[in-house]
């Protein structure tokens, strides 16, 4: 976990607090938040950080059953205002509100949220020292300024916060315990079970430090006023744990006055007691959310059952170095020893080792003679779970094939712990025996820089080169080990060329291997891709140009169905070759897909491939484009492709925009203008990204594609209508000409129109109208209504302007045209003295606007708000 000191030059960090009144503290001065309300839409994200918070729940939280009619704008105002804010106090935009359906996201580094600090402090805490575990869970309990959540609606309730609270004080005190501090305690439990009557672990602790400063008959009198209250106010009786602890106080047990230490059960004679973990890996980083999931995965009561951690990843992510190093930490709760097997299951040159092989081996260490190991698989495997059956081990099974080769493996006791690693998600073992799933990512920069730094030697390589090794490296441990290694070896003036090398995709895989040796980063991807079950997949996806792929898209490279093309990815997933980061979005790190680039199909195959995957995505935008505006550009037929509402085509667009990029150079240029255009569409609603136009007129012109050509113009006029653009119309209206095609025409004409003014402008606004009516096709003519009755107004001549945004409003079906042209509309209500009904039209579009453009909906709500 992040310490967030910041050095002078870096910008100042926003924190933020739920454990108490709500606030954000900026270098220690609070900011100004707002009323209860703003305070409230704030607490409800920071409680939920990084998911998406339905506006439903926001208008429960605020408002309960009786929620006002302009609600719903209420929190759009609330948003804003808090956005607005941040903005002001964090002008990094490391914190931000996102909108995302069915309502609002707050993105944010969680460590800077109190209740995750004290989160992480109460974990990391439970395997300390005592003396440090007392100072860590005091430092947690300081985060607590008062009740939490105290100065907004009581509907908004966090109890969790309060049991997070319990957790971190009776940790504290017991903490406290197992430092002696017995007698300066009791008052301290007194008071709490006095105020919390039916906190057992309190009157346990309590308990515990009245016997253990000789006053045996308080401690039972503690525990019988705890049972007489629980049995007349609750109808209960004290839990087994209680109840153990009197009996033993009763029976003056004379272990209970100080922590027992662990039994230490002495070996057979000859025998030592197992230690086989592999060394500690040197200059490890890092990882600290990971360790804290093994610390909890120790900690928790797991009843009969063996508790057992799956880590997986993809090669030389870090799962073995990882295990090895946490087992090495908690040696000390093992003392009976602990057991590796390497399983071999991705080896290059030798087979999956038998589990039967592997008990044996486990037999021996364990003092069974070499004799008396049973010859029959399943015989080992009972004796095997005897001899474990009462022993605290640990039990380490690295590189494992698949669930069946760990199964046998698996002590029968609850006392032991078992950890294996794998380079596929061994889904089986969660549901057959219950165990835990921890999927290990790439390092971030930071620690990916400690790593280097510690084996080169700190300080002697500067850090901006250091960054750098980083980036190039994606935080793959391995790379970063290796890359370390060769500037170790050749010290530092060697960095810039191998920086160069690294930068080279073309020979990033060779720089990434240690020299004299067998260790690479490519070896290891190729281990895994020759044991896939569909390893064409891969290939294909070595040629995909985008960053992110979907189904529909995989569907297209393999010429599959899309629910077969989604069963291969997840089978890729699950090697971990790709990751699944939301519902049907699957991303390649840059190592793996540098990697599949070197086995992607070439020749005919691979210009089949392309064929199909630009098909797709001239179909996918076709349709998606649709949601924003009337299709000047004719449209094709996409019934293949469904969408279902604009927030679906918005989410569309934006993450295939790279791709659609990169397919402009793979693309003939007639489907890359087409692309282009397509785009264009998008990128007139919500333009967040630099537009393609550019790229896709030079490809036209290039080509000799008349048609390409004038389409594209007109979109470059669209990028901001000036006199600069007047060339262009004009060219659009010669093309159109040239090719007899009305539609350009009208384009053509209103990009003049829009440029124009006065009477200049009506006349090419008739002009386009009278070609759109050529066409036959109303909808198509809605913006320049709209644009006319701006004119209008603009003239003076409001009655002419409204007929035009009447019009206009009556014909426009697409989301982002209707909000616009309503937009309009109130704009001419307003001319008219018509605010009520001006600001309705303005309301309208305004959820219009928050569907396709945030920063559209932001400028609507200042119209609103200015009004």
């Amino acid at each position: 976990m992040s310490t967030g000191e910041t050095g002078e030059d870096d910008h100042a960090v926003i924190r933020f607090g739920v454990l108490g009144p709500v606030q954000a503290v900026v270098n220690g001065e609070p900011v100004a938040l707002g009323g209860p309300g703003v305070r409230g839409l704030l607490a409800m994200l920071l409680l939920r950080p990084n998911e998406v918070v339905p506006v439903e729940d926001i208008l429960d939280g605020l408002w309960g059953d009786d929620p006002p009619l302009t609600a719903r704008t209420i929190v759009q105002n609330y948003v804003s205002r808090l956005r607005r804010q941040l903005r002001l106090v964090d002008p990094t935009g490391s914190v931000w509100i996102d909108t995302q359906l069915p309502g609002y996201q707050l993105i944010v580094d969680e460590d800077l949220i109190d209740v995750s600090q004290a989160t992480w402090l109460l974990n990391r805490a439970r395997h300390e020292h005592p003396v440090r575990r007392a100072e860590m869970l005091r430092e947690a309990l300081s985060l607590w300024r008062g009740p939490v959540l105290a100065d907004v609606s009581p509907r908004i309730s966090a109890p969790e916060l309060d049991d997070l609270r319990f957790a971190v004080l009776e940790a504290r005190i017991e903490a406290d315990l197992d430092l002696g501090r017995h007698a300066e305690l009791i008052g301290e439990l007194a008071t709490f079970a006095e105020a919390y009557p039916f906190r057992e672990q309190m009157i346990a602790h309590l308990m515990l430090a009245l016997y253990r400063t000789g006053r045996r008959a308080d401690a039972l009198e503690a525990y019988q006023r705890f049972a007489r209250r629980a049995a007349e106010d609750l109808g209960i009786d004290p839990g087994p744990a209680l109840r153990e602890l009197h009996e033993r106080v009763l029976n003056d047990d004379s272990t209970l006055l100080l922590p027992a230490p662990a039994p230490l059960v002495p070996p057979k004679v000859g025998v030592v007691v197992p230690a086989q973990l592999p060394p500690a890996p040197v200059g490890f980083q890092g990882r600290d959310e990971e360790l804290v999931w093994l610390d909890q995965l120790l900690a928790e009561d797991h009843g009969e059952a063996t508790p057992i951690g799956v880590i997986c990843g993809p090669a030389g992510i870090g799962k073995t170095a990882l295990t090895a190093l946490w087992g090495r930490m908690v040696d000390h709760e093992f003392p009976d020893g602990q057991l590796f097997a390497g399983l071999r299951g991705f080896h290059p040159e030798h087979p999956p080792l038998d589990p039967g092989e592997v008990l044996g081996q486990f037999l021996l260490t364990l003092g069974v003679p070499a004799n008396e190991v049973p010859a029959d698989t399943d015989d080992r495997a009972a004796l095997y779970r005897s001899l474990l059956a009462h022993r605290r081990v640990l039990v380490m099974l690295d590189d494992a094939r698949d669930s069946a080769q760990v199964r046998l493996l698996l002590p029968g006791g609850s006392r032991a712990l078992v950890l294996i690693t794998s380079r596929v998600r061994l889904e089986g073992m969660v549901a057959r025996s219950g165990a835990w799933l921890l999927d290990l990512e790439p390092l971030p920069v930071a620690d990916s820089v400690r790593v280097i730094d510690s084996i080169v030697g700190a300080g002697r390589i500067e850090h901006a080169r250091l960054e750098r090794f980083a980036e190039l490296c994606g935080g793959w441990p391995q790379a970063l080990r290796i890359v370390a290694a060769r500037l170790a070896a050749r010290q530092e003036w060697i960095a810039d060329e191998l920086i160069a090398e690294l930068g080279d995709e073309r020979t990033r895989l060779a720089a990434l291997a240690a020299e004299h040796s067998d260790t690479s980063v490519r070896a290891g991807f190729e281990l895994t891709y020759r044991r896939l079950a569909e390893p064409d997949a891969f290939r294909l996806l070595g040629m995909f140009p985008g960053p992110s792929i979907s189904p529909g898209a995989m569907a297209a490279l393999q010429s599959l169905d899309v629910a077969a093309a989604r069963r291969n990815l997840r089978a890729l997933a699950d090697a971990f070759m790709v990751t699944e980061t939301s519902q049907d979005v699957f991303v390649m790190h840059d190592l793996i897909r540098l990697h599949a680039k070197e086995l992607a199909p070439v020749g005919d195959e691979r210009a089949a491939a392309v064929d199909r995957l630009v098909s797709y995505y001239l179909g996918a935008a076709d349709a998606a484009r649709r949601f924003f505006g009337p299709m000047a550009y004719p449209a094709g037929k996409t019934d293949n492709y469904d969408f279902g509402d604009v927030g679906q085509a918005v989410l569309w667009f934006e993450r295939e925009w790279p791709t659609l990029l990169a397919l402009l150079d793979l693309a003939t240029p007639g489907d890359a203008w087409r692309l282009a255009r397509m785009a264009h569409d998008f990128w007139v609603a919500r333009p967040t990204r630099p537009s393609i136009v550019h790229k896709g007129l030079a490809i036209a012109v290039s080509a000799g594609d008349l048609e390409g050509e004038a389409w594209l113009r007109h979109a470059r006029c669209a990028l901001g209508y000036s006199a600069e653009t007047v060339p262009d119309a004009v060219r659009v209206i010669e093309i159109a000409a040239q090719l007899g095609d009305s539609r350009l025409a009208a384009v053509g004409h209103e990009a003049l129109a829009t440029v124009y003014s006065g009477e200049e402008a009506l006349a090419e606004f008739a002009k386009a109208l009278e070609h759109y009516q050529e066409v036959g096709e109303p909808g198509l003519s809605v913006l320049t209504h709209a644009r006319l009755a701006l004119l209008y107004v603009e003239m003076g001549d409001n009655g002419t302007a409204e007929r035009h945004a009447r019009t206009a409003v009556e014909h426009a079906d697409a989301v982002f045209a209707e909000a616009f042209c309503r937009e309009v509309f109130g704009r001419v209500l307003s001319a008219q003295g018509a605010v009520s009904a001006a600001q309705q039209q303005w309301r309208r579009s305004l959820e219009l606007y928050a569907q396709v453009s945030e920063r559209r909906a932001e400028q609507m709500r200042d119209l609103i708000d200015g009004v």
